[in-house]
């Protein structure tokens, strides 16, 4: 296999157009390991859609998805996280009312009190088996799979969207 060569590679091409393609997100199911239960954070939206949300938002040009899931949590929530797995990739097009996301999301653990910041209007820490019913998005499909991982350590299977 040839060594990969920009100069190279720009020179023998043509430009790519640029394609239209989902954005892209990255959500953190923020643990509190330092609490009985290991109970979840979450934020209320200061922005449309309301409801309560995992902590999240898009990745920026020039950073990873786990970048961007980091600093997201702490924008969010005030807290310092360590991501621990990936639980998966969201995708259905209609999860986001305002246009079509994908959405990686990771579970994370964190220490300390959580504080509302950014666009978060709130934010709540809640024992996972006890949701508030407004939850945003796709987010209680999300936190089911989550309960599910939580209880049995094995990831969601894939499924499509419907």
């Amino acid at each position: 296999i040839p060594e990969y060569n920009p100069a190279v590679l720009k020179t023998i091409s043509e430009p790519m157009p640029d394609p239209v393609t989902p954005l892209l997100a990255a959500d953190v199911i923020i643990e509190l390991v330092d609490r009985p239960g290991r109970p979840i954070v979450l934020i209320e939206r200061r922005n449309p859609p309301p409801g309560w949300a995992i902590p999240g938002g898009f990745v920026d040009v020039g950073e990873s998805v786990e970048q961007a899931a980091v600093r997201e949590a702490r924008e969010e929530t005030a807290l310092e996280v360590t991501l621990t797995a990936l639980l998966g990739v969201y995708s259905d097009p209609l999860r986001d009312a305002r246009g079509h996301t994908a959405s990686a999301v990771y579970v994370a653990v964190a220490q300390g009190a959580p504080r509302a910041e950014d666009d978060a209007a709130a934010v709540g820490v809640f024992n996972p088996e006890n949701l508030p019913a407004n939850l945003a998005f796709d987010h209680r499909r999300i936190l089911t799979d989550y309960l599910a991982w939580r209880r049995t350590g094995k990831p969601p299977a894939p499924r499509a969207p419907g």
